[in-house]
């Protein structure tokens, strides 16, 4: 079979079982079974396939994910991270915008502490948004904020995500963890200077209100003892990836037991909150796992098909530059991350994605990141943007889907600027990364 039909075959299957509502796990083990059968042999293939999903999902490399989930997850569901949001909400005083700064200020600071954004649109949603409402902040400022900040979870380390980008793509996983710092600093820096810029020229956007008159200590105070210490444990992890003591999954490690002797500290460690936090990093990680395991064989199969080499050999006879293509790869990415998540996005275009990027001689570490930073932008997309609905979720009932979509229009360009940014200067990506010792 030529290239071209199995690259319809193979795409066109996973497409169609992907539209009929089928979990992308299970689309990825339906069209591997159709490969199988077709390009590795039948039964041969078949047995092909159980081999490569075992080997898939036995890589050390990917033990990082479920660890730096259950980092957040502990300190989301034990209530320490509400504790730091609260505690930042004292700090702030009287400055234009003032609930959404904190919101920005308060999922930056989590976003350090937790590999998921769900967790971080969800506090962030749960102890911020019903007062903004209340004060009447418009929903631009009250809601976009926090699903803007919610997704800076995967660029911010620990980032689940860049973990398996990492694995998969064979992109170092520690420098791909530091290259995203000053990437997801620039984001909040963005968001904070468009807030206090939009309700300085229109403060009944976000209404003043005064608040209760504290002394300075009784501000500090609980930043001290609930962020501060916190804050220690994001430097654990990335001084120690840094300073080249640990390796990622170590580190990882390291980062869930101070998570756990964290809520221990503060007396909000239960057994009903760990089982919790274990059932909903187990529910992620193995989502996660599932969906790893039928994409290896995916590759292998399109590679094996000619359907790889075919799309590439056609890419390259076009004499498109360098930049040229790179645009076009991450204009793919944006438009598939308004119809599908983040993972399914990664598996379906990896295959590609790298060789070509290879091919060209393009800075897989700087790819990586712009990778990352366009699957941030995603979570954020209508109309299927993961974020969107967790906010619809959390909103008030008399929220529309509209006007959720509306609150996350001018934070997605800001996202899209830094993006360009990144483009033009990737020593923003590769700086940082470039500082590990050996």
């Amino acid at each position: 079979m030529e290239w071209a039909p199995a690259l319809f075959l193979l795409l066109g299957t996973l497409i169609a079982l992907m539209i009929t509502g089928l979990p992308v796990a299970f689309a990825f083990l339906g069209v591997n079974i159709v490969g199988a059968i077709v390009f590795l042999g039948g039964e041969i293939g078949l047995d092909q396939m159980v081999r490569n999903t075992v080997a898939s999902v036995s890589n050390f490399s990917l033990a990082p994910i479920p660890l730096f989930l259950l980092m957040g997850e502990i300190l989301f569901q034990t209530g320490v991270a509400f504790s730091a949001i609260n505690a930042i909400d004292r700090l702030i005083a009287r400055v234009p915008g003032r609930l959404s700064i904190v919101s920005v200020l308060g999922g930056t600071v989590f976003s350090s502490l937790s590999g998921s954004t769900i967790a971080n649109t969800a506090v962030l949603g749960s102890a911020l948004l019903p007062d903004m409402l209340k004060r009447g902040y418009h929903p631009t400022l009250a809601m976009g904020p926090i699903m803007a900040t919610g997704s800076i979870a995967m660029l911010i380390p620990p980032s689940a995500l860049a973990v398996l980008l990492g694995s998969l793509a064979g992109i170092s996983i520690a420098k791909l963890l530091i290259a995203t710092i000053i990437p997801g600093l620039l984001m909040a820096a963005a968001f904070l200077a468009y807030i206090i810029t939009r309700c300085s020229l229109n403060p009944e956007l976000a209404p003043a209100y005064d608040v209760a008159h504290t002394t300075v200590w009784e501000r500090w105070k609980p930043f001290l003892i609930y962020v501060v210490p916190l804050l220690s444990i994001f430097v654990v992890v990335v001084g120690s990836i840094l300073g080249g003591f640990a390796t990622p999954t170590e580190s990882a490690a390291l980062g869930s037991v101070a998570s756990a002797i964290a809520a221990i500290a503060y007396g909000k460690c239960t057994a009903r909150s760990m089982l919790k936090a274990v059932s909903e990093t187990a529910k992620i990680s193995v989502m996660i796992l599932f969906i790893i395991a039928g994409s290896v064989t995916f590759s292998q199969i399109l590679a094996f098909s000619g359907a790889t080499n075919g799309l590439l050999n056609l890419i390259n006879g076009l004499d498109a530059g360098t930049i040229t293509v790179l645009l076009a790869m991450l204009a793919i990415l944006l438009l598939l991350g308004a119809f599908m998540d983040q993972v399914s996005m990664m598996m379906i275009t990896l295959p590609f994605f790298i060789p070509l990027t290879q091919t060209l001689g393009i800075d897989q570490l700087w790819f990586g990141v712009l990778m990352l930073v366009v699957m941030e932008i995603s979570f954020t997309t209508p109309p299927f943007g993961l974020l969107i609905f967790v906010m619809k979720g959390v909103a008030p009932p008399e929220i529309t889907l509209g006007q959720v979509y509306r609150a996350a229009f001018p934070f997605i360009l800001l996202a899209l600027t830094v993006l360009s940014l990144i483009l033009l200067v990737p020593e923003l990506a590769t700086w940082l990364p470039g500082q590990i010792r050996k």
